[in-house]
């Protein structure tokens, strides 16, 4: 491809099937837009989904069997040869992530001495047994008595009484982990215990539990608090328990979203209905009911020669995905009073969250506004979003710029200490909790991360804000983030590609010249880093392991986060650009689209992963609209 382009007018051929593909992959995401105005990709992760929904079912008695055959069938088509389940496309066999499929399809039926699911067995003993399974995994099985309650950490009830100044409260946790932990409280302060219907034998070792952390580190001092607590439980005054889960269960119920959901993410919800049941809840009560129903709105049938597979989204992405369209569709170049941009807009103006909440416990004074992930999260909105949305109402027929106004005020008041920007929460970096013996599901904090603080620099910038001195403050926290190799960690995506995509757009944006010597080191990784084929991937494994990072096979949403970067220093033209291009020509569909398996989103670094469906198509537009922009710019 080199040759070709060096004895060719290569823009002339090149740029002309850009131009070609663009308009394809733009009919493509029009054509998605629902006729409310926003746009919502598939949020894919791994089969704890669904298998946590059926064993959800079996505990509250309202298994289906129809139901629980199509789960089943999705379930089967996930397995890898060697039994396991993996948590993300090409991914290594997952313990706990296989023990919980394996349980799932014993209560579909499937029999233990079944090829699969001696498999199966195998991988788990081979890996540990569910003595080394991570502490959720034990919660489900002791749920059901596979595992004694005694052996699984401390949870008190008592955390959610802590004021917000008290180390290890509530909000010491980032949100999607205190939603989790106060429902988790009351089913580990019940240890509740409803028939299986079988037992798991087979997936035991033996082994017995780890030596603690040696009394050096914080984790050991810890563990042995742990003990500590574990201890208190036998004998805390009943009338101070029984008002820690009164409380934990009125501060479960003021957080239930419109949709039934909590947070808009899975784990809280299926722990709040358990939660709640558990305390005299019946499943006739509204929020019970509502809860239940909810999960249906997050369900994805789909048919298979197989027959009917039924899967479930660990949340869902409208106003994330929606703003993402918008800001792609306007770098393909559709005008800003476009329909297709105008109702967008419409509907993402409409989704502003004016209510307060958890937010406000540690920035009280700050005025709410803001956008939440999800269609209904009234709770949490996020600053990364916010960010996006920002940057996309600027692209439509905005009539009231007063809510960017709003918007912007909320994000200036989130900012963290040091400069930086967390996804929920302003200065919620108090690590010693990740230490706690029941945190081992994934981060269980929010600090600031280089990449939601790029997009919020970026959409600072865009309102005017860029000598202001929050925006220099969130630029040195960049420059400061910036890796020995010249790359960014990408808390939210996959991983260095990501959030190289993301800062140097913002930095450059921010006023730092290509020719910084942060720019410059970031272009050089990238260089560096890009595949044989022209365009860019990154394994997840590179969350765990260095040698990793900017490796893996090539994808359409990360060569565009690629792309993006080298637009936005210029160098749109230079050869690593065109062969990108040229890359993502190659590989498009003749409907417009990418075909992307990979999954280039992080829910938790190391532990959860998601493969967002819309990024294979948004990003590459964002980044053939620009470049090709650039380029007719500079031949005018």
């Amino acid at each position: 491809m080199t040759e070709v382009l060096t004895q060719v007018p290569a823009r002339d051929e090149l740029f002309d099937r850009g131009r070609a593909g663009l308009d394809r992959a733009t009919a493509h995401l029009l054509g998605l837009q629902d006729a409310a105005g926003w746009w919502k990709g598939e949020l894919e992760t791994n089969v704890t989904m669904e298998a946590e929904d059926l064993l959800l079912r079996r505990f509250l008695g309202i298994s289906d069997e129809q139901l629980t055959a199509q789960t089943a069938r999705w379930i089967r088509s996930r397995q890898l040869d060697d039994g396991a389940w993996a948590t993300f496309h090409g991914g290594p066999g997952d313990l706990s992530t296989t023990i919980e499929a394996y349980a799932a399809l014993r209560l579909a039926g499937d029999a233990p001495d079944a090829p699969h699911m001696t498999t199966a067995a195998a991988f788990v003993r081979a890996n540990g047994g569910v003595e080394r399974s991570r502490v959720f995994t034990r919660i489900w099985l002791a749920l059901f008595g596979e595992w004694p309650w005694h052996q699984v950490p401390a949870i008190p009830p008592e955390l959610v009484l802590l004021p917000a100044w008290v180390p290890f409260n509530v909000y010491d946790f980032a949100c999607w982990a205190r939603q989790t932990i106060v429902p988790l409280s009351i089913v580990r302060a019940t240890r509740p215990v409803r028939p299986l219907g079988f037992s798991l034998p087979e997936l035991r070792t033996g082994l017995r539990p780890p030596p603690p952390p040696p009394l050096s580190r914080r984790a050991g001092w810890l563990h042995r608090l742990d003990l500590a607590v574990r201890g208190y439980e036998r004998v805390a005054a009943r009338s101070l328990r029984r008002h820690a889960l009164r409380r934990a269960a009125e501060w479960i119920v003021a957080r239930q979203e419109a949709d039934g959901s909590w947070g808009g993410i899975q784990p809280p919800w299926v722990y709040s209905l358990i939660g709640l049941h558990l305390l005299g809840y019946p499943l006739t009560h509204p929020v019970m009911r509502a809860g239940l129903e909810g999960l249906e709105r997050f369900t994805v049938r789909e048919q298979t020669p197989e027959g009917t597979v039924r899967r479930l989204e660990a949340c869902q992405s409208p106003v994330w995905d929606t703003a993402l369209a918008v800001t792609a569709l306007a770098d393909a170049g559709l005008p800003h009073d476009d329909p297709a941009l105008a109702r967008a807009g419409n509907w993402l103006v409409g989704e502003e969250i004016t209510a307060r909440g958890d937010w406000a416990v540690r920035r009280a004074h700050v005025p709410p506004s803001g956008w939440a992930f999800e269609f209904d999260n009234d709770g949490y909105p996020d600053t990364d979003d916010t960010a996006e949305v920002i940057l996309a109402l600027r692209r439509t027929p905005l009539r009231d710029h007063a809510v960017l106004d709003r918007a912007t005020r909320w994000l200036v008041g989130m900012q963290s200490r040091d400069g930086g920007w967390g996804a929920f929460d302003a200065d919620n970096d108090r690590a010693l909790v990740a230490d706690l013996p029941f945190c081992d599901f994934g981060e269980v904090i929010d600090p600031p991360s280089a990449d939601v603080t790029a997009h919020i620099v970026e959409a600072l910038c865009a309102q005017g804000l860029t000598n202001s001195a929050v925006t220099r403050g969130g630029v040195r926290w960049l420059l400061r983030a910036q890796e020995s190799d010249g790359s960014w960690f990408g808390r939210w995506g996959a991983n260095h590609v990501y959030g190289v995509g993301c800062v140097v757009p913002a930095l450059v944006a921010a006023g730092i010249q290509p020719q910084h010597p942060a720019i410059r080191r970031a272009v050089d990784w990238l260089l560096h880093h890009q595949n044989g084929d022209g365009g860019w991937g990154e394994d997840l494994r590179s969350y765990d392991d260095v040698a990793v990072r900017g490796r893996g096979a090539s994808t359409a949403s990360q060569t565009a986060w690629a792309l993006l970067a080298l637009h936005a220093t210029g160098q749109h033209r230079a050869p690593a650009a065109r062969r990108a291009l040229a890359w993502l020509l190659d590989t498009q569909r003749p409907d417009g689209t990418w075909d992307e398996p990979h999954y280039t989103g992080t829910g938790f670094p190391g532990d959860f992963y998601i493969n967002y469906h819309l990024y294979r198509l948004v990003f590459p537009i964002s980044a053939l609209g620009r470049v090709l922009r650039g380029t007719a710019q500079e031949d005018r």
